[in-house]
């Protein structure tokens, strides 16, 4: 909790010990009396017979949500935006022999705005850095478009509260598209809680640990080597959300249950510099990068929300670790489920896991219906992350087509998000305790669970094309 001396500290700017705090790192003075404009939690826009959407950023993830979006019945892909004239062109060259027919954008930096501002578009995808994603977020809803953002939607808590203030002022959608959510063992898990197979959750932990060096270091991978940049000017976990997001959702956060506070503490740099200045030894493009000071190879944070659960929450994308891991791990007081290392497995007592073929009993009995209805479309079409990314897009898209509240709303994004500035502050402050803000203004208490995985409101009407 913060105590007398570090609020002090953090209102004349500085955090413990005289470190400065970062820009944004503590929450506005006045949210525990913020009066909410209006609440974005169970919000249903009016339905859209067509979903007229534009793309900003179409390097990695924005082709991977076209390709996707296309086979996706009741949408128009109506924009087309990217900084670089060859990117636009390759997504262009995806539409052909389709009705699709978009407006281009790129070649400057502000063509992103240019987009928003075109006056036939619903649906804004933001797929850029995410350190990007609020401004572009903030600016689509100002223009009267929902907004669908990667992860995480921001990077400072500034950002945090300006697209949670924007959503309520212009009663915009404002989606964190966190795919990982849609998992099969993470919507079994979700509905296995809802239906009080765990008893009472009290512990979660989650992660994203898998080695992203080969990628960091890439001259032709992430644009304008993003990704390296950031791990040279940022410390705390820099991408809590696929692992975290799942977490929150079972835990009913913003909805019975709010993150309380966090601690943060991270390993020094093992690798990252090592790397840079054995790149630059032979190769003058990475000498800028050789003096630099890179975050820690391991950031681990654990949270405690109101009602007294914990949260671990790790990042570890540079250690040469085998299998890739999120863990989503979930105890109860009745039982333990657990994905990573795989197989998934579930206890139910102090045997130990259950049989293999009580495992699958499980599964048939308490696998939500969102899984049964696209599980085999998915697979046919190849979806990527394991078909996560067609749930997340086609219901997304459902939704707006029938005026549902979507699966995860502003204060999600926003909670799920804030985790990168604040575990940040708490690095830099020995590790110190920071705590999260209620982007809900006490709403919490009262709103009830949104991601429909059993399909209860209906819905579930948009097609599939294979």
């Amino acid at each position: 909790m913060v105590n007398n001396r570090r609020g002090f500290l953090e209102r004349a700017g500085f955090g413990l010990a005289g470190v400065p705090l970062l820009r944004g790192a503590a929450a506005p003075p006045d949210w525990r009396t913020r009066k909410q404009r209006f609440n974005m939690s169970g919000f249903a826009a009016p339905k859209l017979d067509k979903v007229r959407l534009g793309i900003i950023g179409l390097g990695h993830r924005g082709p991977s949500h076209l390709r996707t979006l296309l086979r996706i019945e009741g949408i128009e892909v109506r924009a087309l935006c990217d900084l670089r004239p060859e990117r636009v062109e390759a997504a262009r060259k995806m539409l052909d022999g389709t009705p699709h027919k978009p407006q281009l954008y790129s070649g400057s930096a502000d063509e992103w705005k240019r987009m928003c501002e075109q006056p036939d578009l619903d649906l804004v995808y933001i797929t850029t850095p995410y350190y990007m994603h609020s401004d572009m977020a903030v600016f689509a809803m100002e223009h009267g478009k929902h907004a669908a953002s990667e992860v995480p939607i921001a990077a400072t808590m500034e950002q945090c509260w300006n697209v949670v203030l924007t959503a309520e002022r212009t009663r915009k959608h404002c989606m964190m598209l966190e795919n990982y959510a849609y998992g099969a063992f993470q919507v079994l898990t979700l509905n296995m809680a809802r239906r009080g197979f765990f008893g009472d959750v009290v512990h979660g932990e989650c992660a994203y640990n898998t080695s992203k060096m080969a990628n960091n270091f890439a001259k032709n991978g992430y644009w304008d080597m993003w990704w390296l940049k950031l791990y040279a000017s940022k410390r705390g976990n820099i991408y809590p959300t696929h692992g975290l997001g799942s977490v929150a959702q079972i835990m009913n956060i913003n909805r019975g249950d709010r993150f309380d506070y966090l601690v943060s503490m991270e390993c020094n740099d093992f690798m990252m510099a090592a790397r840079a200045r054995e790149l630059a030894a032979t190769d003058d493009f990475f000498k800028p990068c050789a003096d630099k000071q890179y975050r820690g190879n391991v950031n681990t944070s654990i949270i405690r929300t109101v009602k007294g659960r914990t949260i671990m929450v790790q990042h570890d994308a540079t250690s040469p670790r085998g299998p890739h891991s999120v863990i989503h791990a979930i105890t109860g007081t009745k039982a333990l489920a657990q994905e990573y290392p795989l197989p998934p497995r579930i206890s139910k007592d102090l045997s130990g896991w259950v049989s293999e073929k009580d495992y699958q009993d499980l599964v048939k009995e308490y696998t939500p219906a969102i899984t049964t209805h696209m599980s085999e479309m998915a697979r046919r079409i190849g979806a990527g992350h394991g078909g996560t990314d067609l749930l997340e897009d086609w219901h997304l898209i459902d939704c707006l087509r029938n005026g549902l509240p979507l699966d995860q709303d502003v204060y999600d994004a926003a909670a799920w998000s804030s985790i990168v500035p604040l575990s940040e502050w708490s690095v830099l402050n020995r590790s110190n305790s920071i705590e999260i803000p209620d982007f809900t203004a006490a709403a919490w208490r009262t709103n009830a669970p949104n991601m429909d995985i059993n399909l209860s409101r209906g819905g579930a009407t948009t097609k599939v094309l294979v």
